[in-house]
Protein backbone atom coordinates (compact mmCIF):
# COMPACT_ATOMS: atom_id res chain seq x y z
CA UNK A 1 0.00 0.00 0.00
CA UNK A 2 1.07 3.83 -0.65
CA UNK A 3 1.90 6.12 1.94
CA UNK A 4 -0.86 8.11 1.38
CA UNK A 5 -3.04 4.65 1.81
CA UNK A 6 -1.55 4.37 5.49
CA UNK A 7 -1.79 7.82 6.16
CA UNK A 8 -4.35 8.69 8.92
CA UNK A 9 -7.22 11.06 7.98
CA UNK A 10 -5.67 13.68 10.62
CA UNK A 11 -5.28 17.35 9.38
CA UNK A 12 -1.64 16.65 8.40
CA UNK A 13 -2.77 13.58 6.11
CA UNK A 14 -5.75 15.50 4.52
CA UNK A 15 -5.64 18.16 1.29
CA UNK A 16 -7.79 21.50 2.24
CA UNK A 17 -9.69 22.34 -0.85
CA UNK A 18 -11.54 26.27 -0.88
CA UNK A 19 -14.14 26.32 -3.72
CA UNK A 20 -16.88 29.29 -4.10
CA UNK A 21 -19.53 29.03 -1.53
CA UNK A 22 -22.40 29.75 -4.24
CA UNK A 23 -22.13 31.07 -7.62
CA UNK A 24 -20.60 30.72 -10.93
CA UNK A 25 -17.93 28.04 -10.32
CA UNK A 26 -19.73 26.29 -7.16
CA UNK A 27 -22.00 24.19 -8.81
CA UNK A 28 -19.43 22.81 -11.50
CA UNK A 29 -16.61 22.35 -8.90
CA UNK A 30 -18.98 19.86 -7.22
CA UNK A 31 -19.86 17.93 -10.11
CA UNK A 32 -15.88 17.83 -10.93
CA UNK A 33 -15.45 16.18 -7.68
CA UNK A 34 -18.04 13.75 -7.94
CA UNK A 35 -16.98 12.60 -11.37
CA UNK A 36 -13.61 12.39 -10.12
CA UNK A 37 -15.01 9.39 -7.45
CA UNK A 38 -14.97 11.76 -4.79
CA UNK A 39 -18.31 12.02 -2.36
CA UNK A 40 -19.05 15.30 -0.80
CA UNK A 41 -22.24 17.31 0.48
CA UNK A 42 -22.79 20.52 -1.52
CA UNK A 43 -21.65 23.13 0.88
CA UNK A 44 -25.27 24.35 1.34
CA UNK A 45 -25.46 26.40 4.41
CA UNK A 46 -22.25 24.76 5.80
CA UNK A 47 -18.40 26.19 5.83
CA UNK A 48 -16.89 23.42 5.27
CA UNK A 49 -17.38 19.72 4.69
CA UNK A 50 -15.35 16.03 4.69
CA UNK A 51 -15.29 13.99 1.84
CA UNK A 52 -16.41 10.41 3.04
CA UNK A 53 -13.76 8.37 0.28
CA UNK A 54 -10.97 10.52 -0.01
CA UNK A 55 -8.66 12.39 2.45
CA UNK A 56 -10.32 16.19 1.52
CA UNK A 57 -11.80 18.35 3.23
CA UNK A 58 -13.27 20.86 1.52
CA UNK A 59 -14.25 25.03 2.47
CA UNK A 60 -16.69 26.62 0.62
CA UNK A 61 -15.59 30.59 0.89
CA UNK A 62 -16.32 33.73 -1.25
CA UNK A 63 -13.81 32.84 -4.64
CA UNK A 64 -12.41 36.81 -3.95
CA UNK A 65 -11.06 35.46 -0.64
CA UNK A 66 -9.42 32.05 -1.81
CA UNK A 67 -6.56 33.10 -3.36
CA UNK A 68 -5.67 34.62 -0.14
CA UNK A 69 -6.34 31.50 1.98
CA UNK A 70 -4.44 29.20 -0.17
CA UNK A 71 -1.43 31.80 -0.04
CA UNK A 72 -1.40 31.85 3.64
CA UNK A 73 -1.77 27.83 4.26
CA UNK A 74 -5.40 27.97 5.49
CA UNK A 75 -6.24 25.91 2.11
CA UNK A 76 -3.94 23.97 0.50
CA UNK A 77 -5.24 24.17 -3.06
CA UNK A 78 -8.45 26.22 -5.03
CA UNK A 79 -10.94 25.98 -7.16
CA UNK A 80 -11.29 29.48 -8.73
CA UNK A 81 -10.60 31.34 -11.74
CA UNK A 82 -8.24 33.11 -13.28
CA UNK A 83 -9.31 36.51 -13.04
CA UNK A 84 -9.86 36.03 -9.89
CA UNK A 85 -5.82 34.83 -9.44
CA UNK A 86 -5.10 37.98 -11.73
CA UNK A 87 -6.74 40.25 -10.14
CA UNK A 88 -5.86 39.52 -6.32
CA UNK A 89 -1.96 38.74 -7.56
CA UNK A 90 -0.57 36.61 -4.37
CA UNK A 91 1.71 33.86 -4.31
CA UNK A 92 -0.08 30.63 -5.45
CA UNK A 93 1.12 28.34 -8.15
CA UNK A 94 -1.20 27.22 -10.74
CA UNK A 95 -1.23 23.53 -10.46
CA UNK A 96 -4.36 22.57 -13.59
CA UNK A 97 -6.81 24.21 -16.01
CA UNK A 98 -10.36 22.96 -14.87
CA UNK A 99 -11.61 22.78 -17.92
CA UNK A 100 -14.93 25.10 -16.68
CA UNK A 101 -16.33 28.53 -15.82
CA UNK A 102 -14.85 29.71 -19.21
CA UNK A 103 -15.27 33.75 -20.11
CA UNK A 104 -13.93 36.46 -21.14
CA UNK A 105 -12.74 40.16 -19.21
CA UNK A 106 -13.77 42.74 -22.06
CA UNK A 107 -14.06 46.16 -22.15
CA UNK A 108 -17.80 47.71 -23.60
CA UNK A 109 -18.59 50.86 -24.58
CA UNK A 110 -22.29 51.77 -25.66
CA UNK A 111 -24.00 50.30 -28.51
CA UNK A 112 -23.81 53.58 -30.72
CA UNK A 113 -20.36 54.87 -29.93
CA UNK A 114 -17.20 54.12 -32.47
CA UNK A 115 -14.47 51.97 -30.94
CA UNK A 116 -11.48 51.62 -33.38
CA UNK A 117 -8.76 50.80 -30.98
CA UNK A 118 -7.68 51.04 -27.03
CA UNK A 119 -7.03 54.69 -27.49
CA UNK A 120 -10.75 55.45 -27.54
CA UNK A 121 -10.14 54.93 -23.76
CA UNK A 122 -8.28 57.37 -23.43
CA UNK A 123 -9.21 60.56 -20.64
CA UNK A 124 -12.14 58.06 -19.74
CA UNK A 125 -14.06 57.11 -17.17
CA UNK A 126 -14.22 52.94 -16.80
CA UNK A 127 -16.48 50.92 -14.11
CA UNK A 128 -14.96 47.38 -13.21
CA UNK A 129 -14.67 45.16 -10.35
CA UNK A 130 -11.26 44.39 -11.64
CA UNK A 131 -9.33 47.39 -11.50
CA UNK A 132 -5.59 45.77 -11.50
CA UNK A 133 -6.22 43.78 -14.38
CA UNK A 134 -7.65 46.80 -16.33
CA UNK A 135 -4.85 49.14 -14.72
CA UNK A 136 -2.29 46.82 -16.19
CA UNK A 137 -4.26 47.06 -20.20
CA UNK A 138 -4.07 50.44 -19.49
CA UNK A 139 -0.44 50.87 -19.11
CA UNK A 140 0.41 48.25 -21.68
CA UNK A 141 -0.94 50.35 -24.09
CA UNK A 142 -0.02 53.72 -22.59
CA UNK A 143 -3.41 54.68 -22.09
CA UNK A 144 -4.72 57.26 -19.13
CA UNK A 145 -7.98 57.04 -17.86
CA UNK A 146 -10.00 56.81 -14.80
CA UNK A 147 -11.12 53.72 -12.94
CA UNK A 148 -13.98 53.78 -10.49
CA UNK A 149 -13.99 50.09 -8.46
CA UNK A 150 -17.66 49.20 -7.93
CA UNK A 151 -18.71 45.45 -7.09
CA UNK A 152 -21.63 44.29 -8.76
CA UNK A 153 -24.07 45.46 -11.47
CA UNK A 154 -21.01 46.92 -13.47
CA UNK A 155 -23.29 47.46 -16.32
CA UNK A 156 -25.34 50.20 -15.43
CA UNK A 157 -22.85 52.42 -14.77
CA UNK A 158 -22.83 53.93 -18.20
CA UNK A 159 -26.41 54.22 -18.14
CA UNK A 160 -26.44 56.35 -14.79
CA UNK A 161 -24.04 58.69 -15.53
CA UNK A 162 -21.11 57.26 -13.67
CA UNK A 163 -18.56 55.94 -16.65
CA UNK A 164 -18.32 56.28 -20.40
CA UNK A 165 -16.94 52.06 -20.59
CA UNK A 166 -16.78 49.21 -18.48
CA UNK A 167 -14.78 46.28 -18.00
CA UNK A 168 -16.45 43.14 -16.94
CA UNK A 169 -17.21 39.57 -17.31
CA UNK A 170 -18.42 38.27 -20.25
CA UNK A 171 -19.81 34.90 -20.98
CA UNK A 172 -23.24 35.25 -23.98
CA UNK A 173 -23.11 38.50 -24.10
CA UNK A 174 -26.48 39.12 -23.58
CA UNK A 175 -26.58 41.36 -20.42
CA UNK A 176 -24.54 43.76 -22.44
CA UNK A 177 -27.04 43.78 -24.90
CA UNK A 178 -30.02 44.40 -22.78
CA UNK A 179 -28.09 47.54 -21.03
CA UNK A 180 -27.44 48.86 -24.59
CA UNK A 181 -23.59 48.17 -24.07
CA UNK A 182 -21.19 46.39 -26.74
CA UNK A 183 -18.00 44.54 -26.26
CA UNK A 184 -15.06 45.19 -27.77
CA UNK A 185 -11.82 44.40 -26.38
CA UNK A 186 -11.46 41.15 -24.95
CA UNK A 187 -8.55 41.93 -21.98
CA UNK A 188 -8.46 38.62 -20.35
CA UNK A 189 -9.71 35.00 -21.57
CA UNK A 190 -10.11 32.77 -18.01
CA UNK A 191 -11.54 29.92 -16.78
CA UNK A 192 -11.36 28.02 -13.46
CA UNK A 193 -8.27 26.57 -12.22
CA UNK A 194 -6.81 24.80 -9.38
CA UNK A 195 -3.78 26.66 -7.36
CA UNK A 196 -2.15 25.51 -4.89
CA UNK A 197 0.16 26.85 -1.92
CA UNK A 198 3.93 26.98 -2.79
CA UNK A 199 4.53 25.00 0.72
CA UNK A 200 2.92 21.86 0.44
CA UNK A 201 4.61 19.26 2.52
CA UNK A 202 5.26 15.52 0.78
CA UNK A 203 1.86 13.85 1.53
CA UNK A 204 -0.26 16.73 0.32
CA UNK A 205 1.62 16.68 -2.71
CA UNK A 206 1.34 12.96 -3.23
CA UNK A 207 -2.72 13.93 -2.36
CA UNK A 208 -2.68 16.70 -4.86
CA UNK A 209 -1.03 14.59 -8.05
CA UNK A 210 -3.44 12.10 -7.05
CA UNK A 211 -6.48 14.20 -7.15
CA UNK A 212 -5.06 16.26 -10.61
CA UNK A 213 -4.84 12.27 -11.58
CA UNK A 214 -8.17 12.19 -11.62
CA UNK A 215 -9.11 15.35 -13.04
CA UNK A 216 -7.27 14.62 -15.91
CA UNK A 217 -8.81 11.53 -16.68
CA UNK A 218 -12.30 13.02 -16.70
CA UNK A 219 -11.38 16.01 -18.73
CA UNK A 220 -9.98 13.75 -21.49
CA UNK A 221 -13.21 11.72 -21.44
CA UNK A 222 -15.03 15.05 -21.98
CA UNK A 223 -13.11 16.12 -25.15
CA UNK A 224 -13.16 12.64 -26.40
CA UNK A 225 -15.82 10.03 -28.08
CA UNK A 226 -15.90 6.55 -28.16
CA UNK A 227 -17.01 5.27 -32.17
CA UNK A 228 -18.26 2.26 -33.21
CA UNK A 229 -19.04 1.42 -37.03
CA UNK A 230 -19.17 -1.59 -40.01
CA UNK A 231 -16.23 -0.40 -42.45
CA UNK A 232 -16.20 -1.70 -45.72
CA UNK A 233 -13.30 -3.97 -46.06
CA UNK A 234 -12.11 -1.93 -49.44
CA UNK A 235 -11.96 1.17 -47.51
CA UNK A 236 -10.37 -0.23 -44.50
CA UNK A 237 -6.73 1.27 -44.67
CA UNK A 238 -8.78 4.84 -45.29
CA UNK A 239 -10.97 4.49 -42.68
CA UNK A 240 -8.39 3.50 -40.14
CA UNK A 241 -6.21 6.51 -40.80
CA UNK A 242 -9.35 8.57 -40.08
CA UNK A 243 -9.30 7.28 -36.30
CA UNK A 244 -6.06 6.62 -34.62
CA UNK A 245 -7.84 6.36 -31.75
CA UNK A 246 -5.41 6.10 -28.17
CA UNK A 247 -2.59 4.07 -30.29
CA UNK A 248 -4.70 2.48 -33.32
CA UNK A 249 -8.30 1.95 -33.82
CA UNK A 250 -9.55 -1.99 -32.58
CA UNK A 251 -10.59 -3.86 -36.36
CA UNK A 252 -12.44 -7.04 -35.72
CA UNK A 253 -13.92 -9.25 -38.98
CA UNK A 254 -17.72 -9.36 -39.26
CA UNK A 255 -19.76 -12.33 -39.89
CA UNK A 256 -21.25 -10.80 -42.94
CA UNK A 257 -17.82 -10.98 -45.41
CA UNK A 258 -16.17 -8.00 -46.61
CA UNK A 259 -17.03 -5.84 -43.86
CA UNK A 260 -15.07 -5.36 -40.61
CA UNK A 261 -16.06 -3.53 -37.09
CA UNK A 262 -14.20 -0.54 -36.07
CA UNK A 263 -13.68 0.66 -32.24
CA UNK A 264 -12.10 3.69 -31.81
CA UNK A 265 -11.61 6.93 -30.17
CA UNK A 266 -11.99 10.98 -31.41
CA UNK A 267 -11.78 14.22 -30.37
CA UNK A 268 -15.25 15.86 -29.68
CA UNK A 269 -13.66 18.86 -31.87
CA UNK A 270 -13.00 16.52 -34.56
CA UNK A 271 -15.56 14.73 -34.49
CA UNK A 272 -18.70 16.26 -37.65
CA UNK A 273 -15.97 16.17 -39.83
CA UNK A 274 -15.00 12.43 -39.24
CA UNK A 275 -18.31 11.07 -39.14
CA UNK A 276 -19.18 13.13 -42.42
CA UNK A 277 -15.49 11.65 -44.06
CA UNK A 278 -16.30 7.87 -42.54
CA UNK A 279 -19.89 8.00 -43.53
CA UNK A 280 -18.33 9.05 -47.69
CA UNK A 281 -16.28 6.22 -47.26
CA UNK A 282 -18.74 3.58 -46.90
CA UNK A 283 -18.75 2.78 -42.98
CA UNK A 284 -22.48 2.08 -41.44
CA UNK A 285 -24.28 1.40 -37.77
CA UNK A 286 -21.95 4.54 -36.68
CA UNK A 287 -22.38 4.64 -32.93
CA UNK A 288 -21.29 7.20 -30.97
CA UNK A 289 -20.81 6.49 -27.20
CA UNK A 290 -19.70 9.16 -23.90
CA UNK A 291 -16.50 8.46 -22.15
CA UNK A 292 -16.60 8.29 -18.41
CA UNK A 293 -12.65 8.31 -17.70
CA UNK A 294 -10.00 8.04 -20.24
CA UNK A 295 -6.57 6.90 -18.97
CA UNK A 296 -3.73 6.95 -21.15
Amino acid sequence: MSNIENTPYNNGGKLKLAIQKSGRLHDDSIKLLKECGIDISNGVNKLKADASNYPLEVFFLRDDDIPQYVEDGVADIGFVGENVVFEKNKKVDEAEKLGFGKCRLSIAIGRNDEYTDATYLQGKKIATSYPVILQSFLDKNNIKAEIHEISGSVEIAPGIGLAEAICDLVSSGSTLFMNGLKEVEVILKSEAILIKNKNLDAIQQQLLDKLIFRIQSVKKAKNNKYVLLNAPNENLDKIIQLLPGMKSPTVLPLATEGWSSVHSVIKESDFWDIIEQLKTLGAQGILVVPIEKMIL
